[in-house]
């Protein structure tokens, strides 16, 4: 695997931080883009400071089309689509408008990138990759993160989709399928219910919302040291070879396959 030049959505925090640090590290030239300037500046301090040249950092809010277009003249072999955001709570009082934000930056956005990217290989005649950061909760249904998981159930199914149309041009696509890690990420997201959840109007309430974060989220399962997740990204995103779909860690990968065998039997 010669180095790659990659470009990271969503590398102001996280994952995509340490994503972006861990493949410049490993001698891949990187375009880390964050939403905020703030972020942009902080990571561009980080570089600095590491004496990492080969990590460039730019502005990409991938909602904005000023920054979309000029992405799309950057000259990548891989594209990695981290980017997201979450909303919580019961999917039976969400307001709609929520989900659908959630649905724009999520799925929307990353697939208008992928198609965009996968259009420019193409017509340049050279193979490309796009990876996506899905999650554990792409593939079940966790209590109280249904408005985000829905979100990842459907990027799972359009990233099955392009693996498939693109094949024949050369270009691979893969997802990695994070388990709980303590980035900050779930705990953050499961505060957003609550900034609508009203005891006075819903008749899910808010103590209950909170007991069901708390059994999920308070867990040593629920609070993984993320540096696992992001060698594992390191490992895969810039590879020729691997599977489709890349859950970490393992134990969570063999919850998931058990989850899905019993959903057969599930009743009413």
């Amino acid at each position: 695997m010669s180095g790659k030049r990659i470009l990271i959505t969503g590398a102001g925090s996280g994952f995509g931080e340490g994503a972006a640090i861990g493949l410049a590290k490993e001698g891949h030239d990187v375009i880390a883009t964050a939403q905020i300037y703030p972020q942009v500046a902080a990571l561009r301090l980080k570089a600095r400071e590491l004496g990492l040249d080969n990590l460039r950092v730019e502005k990409l809010d991938v909602l904005d089309p000023y920054d979309v277009a000029a992405a799309l003249k950057w000259d990548i072999d891989v594209l990695f689509s981290n980017a997201g955001i979450g909303e919580a709570g019961p999917v039976s009082e969400i307001p709609v408008g929520l989900l659908r934000k959630n649905f724009e930056t999520n799925v929307f956005a990353p697939l208008e990138l992928a198609q965009k990217f996968a259009r420019k290989w193409i017509d340049q005649g050279r193979p490309g990759k796009v990876v996506f950061t899905s999650s554990m909760g792409g593939l079940f249904t966790p209590t109280g993160f249904g408005p985000y998981v829905s979100t990842k159930h459907a990027l799972e199914a359009l990233a099955e989709a392009l693996r498939d149309e693109l094949r024949p041009h050369s270009i691979k696509v893969q997802t990695v399928n994070p388990g709980a890690y303590l980035t900050g990420f779930n705990e953050t997201m499961a505060e957003t219910a609550f900034r609508w959840l009203d005891d006075d109007k819903n008749f899910n309430k808010r103590a209950d919302v909170q007991a069901g974060f708390d059994s999920l989220l308070g867990t040593d399962e629920g609070r993984l040291d993320p540096q696992e997740m992001i060698d594992a990204m390191v490992r895969i995103v810039p590879s020729d070879t691997g599977k489709f779909r890349n859950v970490v860690p393992g134990f969570v990968e063999d919850m998931l396959k058990k989850s899905q065998t019993e959903a057969w039997d599930i009743t009413i």
